[in-house]
């Protein structure tokens, strides 16, 4: 529907919408595919609630006004508007002008525009002398007299600010006037709109502001639209590719219609306020205010619009920069923020001003003289501090793990590999620990049984420790296993022996016994050895499945001078562990020279 050139959208008040040029009443006419009124006196009121609400805003702006959702409409042949949608809005609001009429003097009522049912009676004759009888005899009177009593008594409660929100009703309350043109079948729009239950987005709705046909009709009108329309569809094509749109956002990606991000960053650029209390299209009222002005340039407002989405894919392509910007932008950090921070500044500049912000985010302040050996100081003091399972430690240990993740992938310049943030934002990640034996854990049957089923399995993978697994067998099958915590005890005690895990009472909290595992895995084998974790692991990396570089490097030991094991995880192990992290997040900090200081 937003693809065809006649149409037109607009902002209209409420007074806009009660009377034709010639001073009559507007006439709207509502065809037989039309259901009939339906709102309830709840939806009713809210409205209402919502326009009070409106008038009681601190400082408030003459420019401000509330916006309602859009309605459809297109010429009708014997004069006045066919309404294809939004008959529930425009009926509730011929009922409210109506309730005006009926608190104010003869001299003060003013004319209202007319609905016309094609299938129904009159709805003129029923608001004239609404009456609990023709309510009876007619559903849609029965509905309409429910909103008449509710809005009366509504108004009654508040006769002290009739007049203030009669004026924002009528001045201040602007629906989105979306008119069909001639070509348009009224039918086939209500079905779109209706029966696929598919509302107007703002990104269909600021489509149709750039592809309408100009009123002058200038000889390149048309190759600006198919231009337009054209780069337009590249535009969105690129934003539904996953890899792009979860570079950017860490919101779910619309399945169409992503293109409104675009839009919505360039009005927040622009000064748009954020906050839509009172404005259900914020994005939309931005960019009509600017393309229904007098000295209107679509083509211009589209360059702005490309240009922004051309810098975002220059952002892509570099891949320092999308591993940044993508680290920033899932820890929190707006798109818009960094579109500012980029201002004014040469490439390496703002590379360097998103280095410092990752530092200050999970670092702390940067240091006034960035050499390497400060750095490192700093770096190493800080992850030493943290500790799992502190409030304020949490979300920063998060931010470290993913950050070692995506400074390990720059370490390389001639690596084409990239994080996933597609996969890593589209799942749920755990804080786990890469050895976390403990059996306080295990206290209960179900969990004592999990875990020895799930090492049973393990030695019989490797084909290996069959007195253990005879041990384990023999424990599983014995009657009343509440009364055999001692005897699992000493069970337990043995095979993590065999492993060389010591039974600690708690375990090691510290970042260099943490790794990003995914809440499945994670959940699954809590308590497993780290043995055990090792095998799903690898198991994971051979079918394919996302596994954070650093999680997978932990559990192939790569990290460590000696292997003298691989299925064991020893206190040197941490120690090379730790000792990476550090190198490795004071290397991302370390300034490049050629940034100018």
């Amino acid at each position: 529907m937003a693809e065809t050139s006649d149409q037109l959208i607009t902002l209209k008040t409420i007074n806009d919408l009660r009377l034709e040029e010639s001073g009559n009443p507007q006439r709207y006419h509502i065809a037989a595919y039309q259901r009939g009124y339906r709102w309830s006196p709840v939806q009713v009121t809210q409205l209402l609630d919502d326009i009070r609400e409106f008038t009681q805003r601190r400082n408030p702006q003459p420019d401000h006004f509330y916006c309602l959702q859009p309605i459809v409409l297109k010429i009708a042949k014997g004069g006045g508007y066919e309404v294809v949608d939004g008959q529930q809005r425009l009926t509730t609001l011929l009922l409210i002008l109506r309730c005006f009429n009926e608190f104010a003097s003869q001299k003060r009522q003013m004319a209202s525009f007319t609905l016309d049912y094609e299938t129904r009676p009159s709805l003129d004759a029923f608001l004239a002398d609404p009456n609990q009888k023709d309510a009876d005899s007619n559903i849609d009177f029965y509905h309409l007299f429910k909103a008449m009593n509710a809005i009366e008594k509504w108004f009654d409660e508040r006769e002290n600010e009739v007049d203030l929100i009669k004026n924002a009703f009528l001045n201040q309350t602007k629906v989105i006037w979306f008119q069909l043109s001639d070509s348009d079948n009224p039918v086939d729009a209500f079905t779109r709109l209706n029966v696929g239950k598919i509302p107007l987005t703002d990104d269909e709705l600021i489509r149709a502001l750039f592809l309408r046909r100009p009123v002058e009709k200038p000889k390149n009108a048309s190759d600006l639209q198919l231009r337009i329309a054209h780069e337009w569809d590249i535009v969105e094509k690129t934003l539904q590719n996953d890899a792009f749109w979860y570079f950017l956002s860490n919101e779910p990606g619309a399945t169409q219609n992503r293109i409104g991000f675009l839009f919505h960053l360039v009005a927040v650029f622009d000064g748009m306020s954020t906050d839509a209390t009172h404005d259900q299209h914020p994005v939309f009222n931005h960019f009509s205010e600017k393309l229904n002005a007098d000295d209107a340039d679509p083509e211009m407002e589209w360059r702005r619009a490309k240009q922004m989405f051309m810098m975002l894919e220059e952002w892509y392509d570099d891949r320092t920069l999308f591993h940044i910007v993508g680290f920033l932008v899932h820890t929190g950090k707006t798109i818009g923020s960094l579109v500012k921070l980029s201002q004014g500044c040469t490439k390496d500049q703002f590379e360097k001003r998103l280095r410092d912000l990752v530092f200050k985010s999970i670092i702390g302040s940067p240091p006034e003289k960035m050499t390497r050996a400060v750095i490192q100081g700093i770096v190493s003091e800080r992850l030493e501090t943290l500790q799992y399972g502190r409030p304020l430690d949490n979300a920063t240990i998060r931010s470290v793990l993913l950050l070692f993740n995506v400074a390990t992938l720059l370490e390389s310049k001639k690596s084409n590999l990239r994080f996933q943030f597609d996969s890593f934002k589209c799942g749920e990640w755990d804080i786990e620990h890469v050895r976390s034996v403990s059996a306080d854990d295990l206290n209960s049957v179900s969990q004592r049984n999990e875990w020895l089923t799930e090492v049973r399995g393990y030695f019989e993978s490797q084909d290996e420790q069959p007195d253990l697994r005879k041990k384990i067998d023999a424990f599983l099958a014995k009657p009343n296993p509440k009364s055999l915590v001692e005897e699992f005890a000493k069970l337990y005690e043995t095979i993590v022996k065999h492993f060389d895990e010591k039974t600690e009472p708690e375990p090691d909290h510290g970042l260099a016994n943490l790794v990003l595992l995914d809440a499945a895995t994670n959940r699954s084998y809590k308590n497993a050895v780290f043995a055990l974790k090792r095998q799903r692991l690898l198991s994971l990396d051979r079918a394919g499945i996302f596994v954070p570089l650093c999680t997978r490097n932990v559990f192939l030991k790569c990290y460590s001078q000696r292997v003298d094991h691989a299925m064991f995880w020893k206190e040197s192990d941490r120690d090379a562990y730790l000792k990476a992290m550090t190198t490795t997040l004071t290397d991302f900090f370390v300034p490049k020279p050629e940034v100018v200081q």
